[in-house]
């Protein structure tokens, strides 16, 4: 049987209080350059000088901070949205390392750079942070000022700033915390090593590549490679493949009043599908790689008959590839539509 002890419990419990109350006191009493030295000595940890939040840590710096003299700029970032490419979250992030480097590596041994903290604050480990910020909507980048003391009171980042990726970012610390960045450095594509090692490779090739280009005996002086090239260009240029790129437009979308369906062609001027352009860019082709055949080819076949047989074949084929792209152009812009597009396109 337990013997129970009331006076033991009630130690052990005044213990738990004091122990707490002393904890809560060290963290209120901890002065503000100590702060900034740990700030400091966080900032080696990643390679671009971004530190590491979480709520505790948040709680430390920010909120049970009453007197601060340095300002925070606070990436939001969401590790689980990191493939959703239209978010750009880790291009965004690589951008925002870049700025921070750059204000490390341009205010080194000057007062700015106690000043300016960079770090990022991740949604799964920090979920109470976000709601203290407010923060609904990815990307998102936030100033927090030395006298900001409600944290829905920090500056955010305008989103239409993102488009200029780390140049928008440095202006938007310059107007903030009056503190000049300086120049954003962006990593060469290729290493010393790895330039190193091509211009070896083209020394030790040199003289087989010569003899071949001598010999003609080189891919790029074969004519079916520029023949292909040729094609691929024309195909490019008239799909709407660059608009695609540009504009990043989906290939097909899903319909909203049936999910399992898709469509691939939409209806409307405003707006372009990948397959739309892909359709469109096909019919061309089609009429191009005939005229090629009946200019440069056909010309050349000895009998008439057989000339006139794929003549009217060329040019029958050219008028319906032709009225199939009338077709989709009136049927997008609203304008009379004839059946003359498959039912399967539609």
């Amino acid at each position: 049987m337990a013997i129970e002890n009331p006076g033991l419990r009630l130690h052990l419990l005044l213990f738990l209080v004091l122990s707490s109350s002393f904890a809560i006191f060290k963290v209120s009493s901890e002065s503000d350059s100590d702060r900034v030295a740990e700030l400091l000595r966080l900032q080696p940890r990643s390679g671009s000088g971004v530190i590491h939040l979480d709520d505790q840590s948040l709680r430390r710096f920010v909120t049970s901070a009453k007197s601060r003299s340095y300002s925070l700029i606070i990436f939001f970032d969401a590790v689980h949205l990191h493939d959703k490419s239209e978010l750009h979250l880790q291009e965004l992030r690589a951008e925002f390392d870049l700025v921070a480097s750059a204000f490390i590596n341009n205010n080194k041994d000057t007062p700015a750079h106690s000043k300016v903290f960079f770090c990022d604050i991740e949604f799964k480990e920090s979920q109470s942070s976000f709601a203290l910020f407010g923060v609904n909507t990815l990307p998102h980048v936030r100033y927090v000022g030395p006298q900001i003391q409600n944290l829905k009171d920090s500056e955010p980042m305008d989103q239409n700033d993102f488009a200029r990726m780390a140049e928008s970012m440095a202006q938007f610390v310059e107007v903030k915390t009056k503190v000049t960045v300086g120049p954003i450095e962006r990593p060469p594509p290729l290493s010393k090593k790895q330039i190193g090692f091509l211009l070896a490779l083209v020394l030790i090739s040199a003289p087989f590549v010569v003899k071949r280009v001598i010999a003609g005996d080189t891919l790029f002086q074969d004519p079916k490679l520029w023949l292909s090239l040729a094609v691929f260009v024309y195909f490019f240029s008239v799909s709407g493949a660059m608009h695609n790129i540009i504009r990043k437009m989906p290939m097909f979308l899903a319909d909203r009043n049936d999910p399992s369906k898709l469509i691939f062609f939409y209806q409307g001027s405003g707006m372009q599908l990948g397959a739309e352009g892909f359709a469109i860019g096909f019919l061309y082709t089609v009429v191009g790689l005939l005229l090629a055949f009946v200019t440069h080819l056909l010309i050349r076949v000895r009998n008439v008959t057989v000339q006139r047989v794929f003549m009217i074949t060329a040019l029958l084929v050219s008028f319906w590839a032709v009225r199939k792209v009338i077709y989709l152009d009136n049927w997008k812009t609203g304008y009379g539509v004839h059946g003359f597009w498959p039912s399967s396109w539609k």
